[in-house]
C-alpha cells in the first residue's frame, strides 16, 4: 500500500497546479484573481504571459497548458483551428479599450484623438512604441484605429514594434519612445507613463478576450473557469479596468 501512495503522490501535486498561457495585457489583474483562486482552492498557478500570437503558437507546437486567455478573438480562433482548444469551453470574457501614452513628465496632455489627427507630428522626432502591427493584438488594434481616423501612413515610419504590449508600455515608461498605443488597462499600472488620449470604440474592432480550455487541460481547470466567470474574478478584473462582458455566473 506504501509504494502505491508514493507512486500516485507526483501525480496528484501535479494535478494541484493549473497552466495558464494569458495575453501579456493581462498579467497584474489575472495575478490577483489566481491568488484568490488559490486562497479558496490551494491550487497553485504557473502562467506564462506573451503577446497571444507567441502563445498560441507554443500551445501549436506542444506546450504544455490548460488554459489560454487571448487579447483578441483571432488568435483564439487560429488556435481553435488548429484543434489544440476545447471549443465548448470559449467564453468572450473581458473587453478593453487603446489609448496614447507618452512619459510622465511629458508636455503633452489632453490629446483630441478623431477623424485626421496628426498623430506623426505629435511624436515629433521620437519614436511611437506598440506591439507588432502584423501579429501583437495591441498592434493591430493600433493600425485599424489609425488608418480609420487617416493616421496611419504618415506615422508608420516611427513606430518602434514591441514584441507585446507590455514591452511597448516599457519602452515610453523609460523615455525611450515618445508615445505609445497600449490598452487603458496597462497604461493604469505603470506610473512612468500618463494616458493623454483614448481612441474612439468605433475606430477599431472590438476589443475582446476570450478564454478557453486547452484540448489537453487537467479535469479541474474546469473549475478555474468557472471562478474566471465569477463575482469575484469580475470585482478584480474591473479594478484593474476590465470591462466583463458577460453574466457573472455566482
Amino acid at each position: 500500500m506504501f509504494v502505491l501512495v508514493a507512486s500516485l503522490s507526483p501525480v496528484a501535486a501535479e494535478d494541484k497546479t493549473i497552466t495558464v498561457f494569458a495575453a501579456a495585457s493581462m498579467k497584474n489583474a489575472l495575478d490577483e484573481v489566481d491568488a484568490a483562486y488559490t486562497a479558496r482552492t490551494g491550487v497553485k498557478f504557473s502562467v506564462s504571459y506573451a503577446a497571444s500570437s507567441v502563445l498560441a503558437r507554443q500551445i501549436e507546437q506542444g506546450a504544455p497548458a490548460d488554459v489560454f486567455v487571448s487579447a483578441d478573438t483571432d488568435w483564439m480562433d487560429y488556435a481553435i483551428s488548429k484543434k489544440t482548444i476545447n471549443e465548448p469551453t470559449r467564453v468572450n470574457l473581458l473587453g478593453n479599450s487603446i489609448v496614447l501614452i507618452a512619459p510622465k513628465d511629458s508636455r503633452l496632455d489632453n490629446v483630441p484623438i478623431g477623424q485626421g489627427f496628426d498623430l506623426a507630428k505629435l511624436a515629433g522626432d521620437g519614436r511611437i512604441a506598440t506591439g507588432d502591427v502584423k501579429s501583437v493584438p495591441v498592434g493591430k488594434y493600433a493600425k485599424a484605429a489609425l488608418t480609420s481616423l487617416g493616421a496611419w501612413q504618415a506615422a508608420e515610419p516611427k513606430f518602434a514594434m514591441a514584441e507585446s504590449v507590455r514591452a511597448a508600455l516599457t519602452l515610453v515608461a523609460r523615455g525611450e519612445a515618445n508615445l505609445g498605443i497600449v490598452y487603458s488597462t496597462d497604461a493604469k499600472v505603470e506610473p512612468g507613463v500618463k494616458i493623454v488620449g483614448t481612441f474612439p470604440a468605433d475606430s477599431h474592432p472590438p476589443i475582446i478576450y476570450p478564454v478557453a480550455a486547452t484540448a489537453t487541460a487537467k479535469g479541474d481547470t474546469s473549475d478555474y473557469l468557472a471562478f474566471l466567470r465569477s463575482t469575484a474574478a469580475k470585482t478584480i478584473l474591473e479594478k484593474y479596468g476590465f470591462k466583463f462582458l458577460i453574466s457573472p455566473s455566482t
